[in-house]
């Protein structure tokens, strides 16, 4: 791997960190699409799932007391069973592909509340949360605005809903690394992703999530779902363009 390409994986990695330290996903869903832009998609999967894991275990610690841990429980309980069930089954998506997932799974936030009753507070929505997430992760390499969609509408507050989230967003990464985490031996396709460049990488991301938490506690609960609603917008905006460009080519 080069020191252009590598340097390239960092910068995005603390920029989307931070950003991901205010909103609890933009960033997961930005690093995703620098990263396939820049490695093979197996690569991309892994990496990304190893530094989502890295900040969002930072998360976890700056925030802990305001986890919920009933949701975590319940959510587990799907997201493992997804895990073993995609054991039988050999899938790697194309960018096209996961650029299309980036740009199409952001709008689910708009949704209207009555045509989406869902709440991640209850036990049985937490289960297909964790079913939908896991199987999200792996066959398009995110699954964040999935799981925002069944926290978003309940009563949690700001703080409630980012350490949450970052809790069952490890059972995601966690998947990634484990059914991609050898796509790293080949990251960018002259060699491998160095030890020294993943060690960096999470240290980054912790640094980005420090940073986004001071930024978080200046916002209101109203200001933070309204923030995230635009950027996601913007976002999706953007890979959907991207998606279209690559299906017209044919890649």
């Amino acid at each position: 791997m080069s020191g252009g390409l590598a340097a390239l994986i960092l910068a995005a990695v603390l920029a989307t960190a931070t950003l991901s330290g205010v909103f609890g996903m933009a960033g997961g869903l930005i690093l995703m699409g620098v990263l396939t832009a820049l490695l093979p998609v197996p690569a991309a999967l892994a990496i990304h799932g190893l530094v989502q894991m890295a900040s969002n275990a930072s998360r976890i610690v700056l925030h802990v007391r305001h986890i919920v841990w009933k949701v975590v429980g319940f959510y587990a309980i799907g997201a493992v069973a997804t895990m073993a069930a995609f054991t039988v089954v050999s899938y790697i998506p194309s960018k096209a592909v996961v650029y299309l997932a980036l740009g199409l799974l952001p709008i689910l936030i708009w949704a209207p509340e009555r045509y989406s009753p869902l709440d991640a507070a209850r036990p049985s929505h937490a289960v297909l949360a964790g079913v939908l997430s896991t199987a999200m992760a792996l066959t398009s390499g995110i699954s964040g605005p999935l799981a925002d969609l069944f926290l978003v509408r309940s009563a949690l507050t700001r703080h409630q809903v980012l350490s949450t989230k970052a809790a069952l967003q490890m059972f995601s990464h966690l998947s990634k690394v484990l059914f991609y985490g050898g796509a790293i031996l080949l990251a960018g396709g002259d060699g491998f992703a160095p030890p020294w460049l993943l060690a960096a990488a999470c240290a980054l991301a912790v640094l980005g999530v420090t940073l986004g938490a001071r930024v978080l506690d200046r916002l209101t609960d109203q200001g933070f779902r309204a923030w995230r609603r635009w950027i996601f917008t913007g976002v999706a905006a953007v890979y959907l363009v991207q998606a279209a460009i690559l299906f017209a080519r044919g890649q």
